[in-house]
């Protein structure tokens, strides 16, 4: 599967659109651009337009969609799109090794998944208001209606 453009829209959304490098938080090790684009090759002070902004979110949604079909999970296009976005913030390793992922595997529409959602709202101990939209939308999107697998 392909992430699509309601997936695309939902990432967009959340990670913004920063076309000079920062860091989220100061404790991070890489800095940040574009729409979440973090890489060693990132420097403080770096500037980069709106192409490439896109080409970097395109080339790091391959990873993170890579990663999704990598589980072989019977989902939908809401589920998949929902998982990317989840994965494309707490990283392919976190989602692996999460209780969220387990659930998926046992039954991709079991109620208790929004739960594991909203397990992963907090950031250095402190629970963030942003986490816990992110998590609802994602949450919300892989609920919604969608049969096509």
């Amino acid at each position: 599967m392909k992430t699509s453009e309601k997936g695309i829209t939902l990432i967009k959304s959340f990670e913004g659109l920063r076309l000079t490098a920062y860091k989220p938080v100061k404790t991070e090790k890489y800095f940040t651009i574009g729409y979440g684009h973090c890489s060693a090759s990132i420097r403080e002070g770096m500037t980069i337009t709106q192409k490439l902004a896109e080409q970097y979110l395109k080339e790091d949604l391959q990873k993170f969609e890579q990663g999704i079909n990598g589980q072989h999970l019977k989902i939908n296009q809401n589920q998949f799109d929902a998982l990317v976005s989840f994965a494309f913030n707490v990283g392919l390793k976190n989602f692996a090794i999460s209780t969220l992922l387990r659930k998926i595997k046992l039954g991709a529409n079991n109620p208790a998944i929004r739960d594991e959602f909203m397990r992963w709202v907090y950031s250095g101990g402190n629970k963030l208001a942003g986490l816990e939209r992110r998590r609802k939308a994602e949450a919300d999107l892989y609920f919604s209606k969608n049969t096509a697998l």
